[in-house]
């Protein structure tokens, strides 16, 4: 019988080889003792499952009794990725940008919580920013994020505003609901979004949404780099190119929208 509150088809079992491998990603190396810890579990189920995995082919034991991912996890991953078409056609636009202004370029997909850094090409500068592609940051302190929550039906984006606490990453950091809305009302009529400085102190970026066939933003490109050299002066140089091209991949995609994206009213939008 399922544990009180736990869905009839739920397999604990596999749920805590998921959430060990989810462990592992995150700390990169730990041993049976620490896995049991960091589960609240004891260490002979945590090496059960350690070893189930390794026989897998999914973990490795170095000399030290320590567990860590291996590439087949990776293998797993670049399959899925390579299903998103959206990543080679968006790719030589992505160049466009990256060349014009030797920053990083940054495509991201917008789950319903956050932000995945689904591509990137890194700046052509020695001191520069990165996001390696997989990984996730708040929407709501990105440029990504924020380009996408901007253009979401009204009462999507007050469900995910609901529901999320704006917790301070960066200095800036917008951390009340109100100060928030309006924000993204000024983000919705100008069409783009800035990071300055609110997932990292010293990081800036730039982003535009990109909408697929159905009139969703589902996506956002950004150029991002040091705050040293991404001033709000090369922000302003920088944004028209990243909404052309976001204009242009949401029409590969099959969208097509006015010139300005505050025009768009489509059903829903607000």
């Amino acid at each position: 019988m399922p544990v009180s509150g736990e869905k009839y088809f739920f397999i604990g079992s596999l749920a805590k080889g998921i959430k060990i491998m989810e462990l592992l990603a995150e700390q990169k190396q730990l041993t049976v003792s620490g896995v049991a810890r960091l589960l609240d579990t004891n260490r002979a189920a945590s090496h059960r499952f350690l070893a189930t995995l390794r026989e897998l082919g999914y973990v490795e034991k170095d000399e030290d009794d320590r567990y860590r991912l291996t590439f087949k996890v990776f293998e797993l991953g670049m399959k899925v990725a390579n299903r998103f078409e959206i990543r080679q056609i968006a790719r030589p636009l992505m160049q466009e940008l990256a060349l014009a202004f030797r920053e990083t370029v940054n495509l991201g997909h917008f789950d319903g919580k956050g932000i995945l850094h689904v591509d990137k090409i890194d700046s052509l500068e020695i001191l520069r920013m990165d996001s390696p592609i997989g990984s996730r940051a708040p929407a709501y302190c990105t440029a990504l994020g924020k380009a996408v929550l901007a253009f979401l039906p009204r009462d999507e984006f007050e469900r995910f505003l609901s529901r999320t606490t704006l917790k301070p990453h960066g200095p800036n950091t917008i951390t009340t609901k109100k100060l928030f809305r309006l924000a993204v009302e000024d983000i919705r009529h100008r069409g783009y979004a800035v990071d300055d400085e609110e997932l990292s102190a010293g990081l800036r970026c730039v982003a535009a949404p990109v909408f697929d066939h159905t009139g969703r933003a589902a996506y956002a490109i950004s150029a991002s780099g040091p705050s040293l050299r991404m001033t709000p002066k090369r922000i302003e140089d920088i944004h028209p190119l990243v909404q052309k091209i976001c204009r242009q991949l949401s029409q590969q995609l099959g969208n097509t929208f006015p010139e300005n994206p505050q025009l768009i009213r489509k059903a829903g939008r607000p």
